[in-house]
């Protein structure tokens, strides 16, 4: 796989040399540090702009925050970044003994800024729709009010495109989109009568690429943009969102993943040897651009990033790179392998 991501990477040099030959020396100049910052980088430009120059994560310090899928994985490590800080926390998951764990850390974390009272765990599946309003008064009597909301819930999926069953298509769905939407919904009338509030969205580099091997993952997440690119539109400038778009990241991702048939799981570990982000520096990435109020953030290392930004800015060179990696060596890329 290294040896691979090397000659992708030079090869992406040598297009853009080829592209500058035409441009004045000043212009070469600037688009080569440029690509050499997207290269080395592993999140998209602004953000790391932001991760040196923005707001820091300290400026979220007091606010009351409700993450869904506290539990484990990035959900879990954002509730570590916020808490250390001072955010006043909201721990939503099934498991309710693990969403205890987390609060016990959390108030370690912010000993000097937390009291019990801080962080109230409350369970809850992300399907129980029904549930969704009378959550949100939960948060309310507790806390009186939710400045950010942080979808984090999720499924991930590995099969074959034409091997998946319609009813993993319905239930990935409704976790990864109809949850969130549910969710938002409830809580939205309270910022819209506030006049303020942040809604976050776990998305997917997967909801920006064409990824093989995960069409009900991928479809799910190419929706989720679609819903809350709508509703920013709607909603004007009083009410942020942020598309939060991971790439590789270890967690345990893979013990809850869905395959193409109904009620079957993935339930293997992800391995040290595999090129992967730390869930640590994803959670902190995601807080700096929860922070900074950013529309949309790519968090991931190369040379998927690259490929993210290859696809949004030249998508017919995009598709073509994508067909000429072939899907086997692109599942072997989105794996770390």
């Amino acid at each position: 796989m290294e040896s691979f991501d090397l000659r992708f990477l030079f090869k992406m040099l040598e297009f853009i040399g080829l592209a500058c030959t035409s441009l004045c020396p000043v212009c070469i100049g600037i688009i080569i540090v440029t690509s050499l910052i997207v290269i080395l980088a592993d999140a998209n430009l602004m953000l790391i702009v932001k991760s040196k120059c923005g707001k820091k994560i300290e400026c979220l310090s007091g606010k009351v925050v409700w993450i869904t899928g506290a539990s484990s994985g990035i959900g879990e490590h954002i509730a570590y970044q916020l808490a250390s800080v001072g955010c006043k926390l909201v721990l939503s998951a099934r498991r309710k003994e693990e969403l205890e764990r987390v609060k016990q850390t959390c108030l370690k974390l912010g000993r000097s800024h937390l009291q019990d009272e801080d962080v109230l765990v409350l369970p809850m599946d992300v399907l129980d729709f029904d549930y969704h309003k009378k959550a949100v008064q939960s948060v309310l009597d507790h806390f009186k009010k939710i400045d950010i909301l942080v979808n984090n819930a999720g499924k991930s999926q590995r099969a074959v495109w034409s091997e998946v069953q319609l009813d993993v298509d319905r239930e990935i769905f409704e976790i990864n989109v109809l949850g969130p939407v549910s969710l938002t919904q409830a809580v939205l009338p309270h910022m819209m009568e506030r006049k303020q509030g942040h809604l976050v969205v776990m998305s997917s580099l997967a909801g920006i690429l064409g990824v093989p091997g995960s069409r009900s993952y991928c479809g799910s997440k190419h929706a989720v943009h679609g819903y809350f690119d709508s509703l920013r539109t709607e909603l004007g400038n009083n009410i942020d969102i942020t598309l939060i778009c991971p790439g590789p990241v270890f967690s345990n991702l893979f013990q809850h993943a869905a395959t193409g048939k109904q009620g079957e799981l993935v339930g293997r570990n992800m391995e040290n040897s595999e090129k992967r982000m730390s869930t640590e520096r994803c959670a902190y990435l995601s807080c700096v651009a929860i922070a900074n109020r950013m529309y949309e953030v790519w968090v991931s290392q190369n040379p998927i990033l690259f490929m993210t930004y290859i696809t949004i800015f030249l998508p017919d060179v995009g598709k073509w790179l994508a067909s000429k990696i072939g899907a086997k060596q692109f599942l072997k890329m989105r794996e770390g392998k």
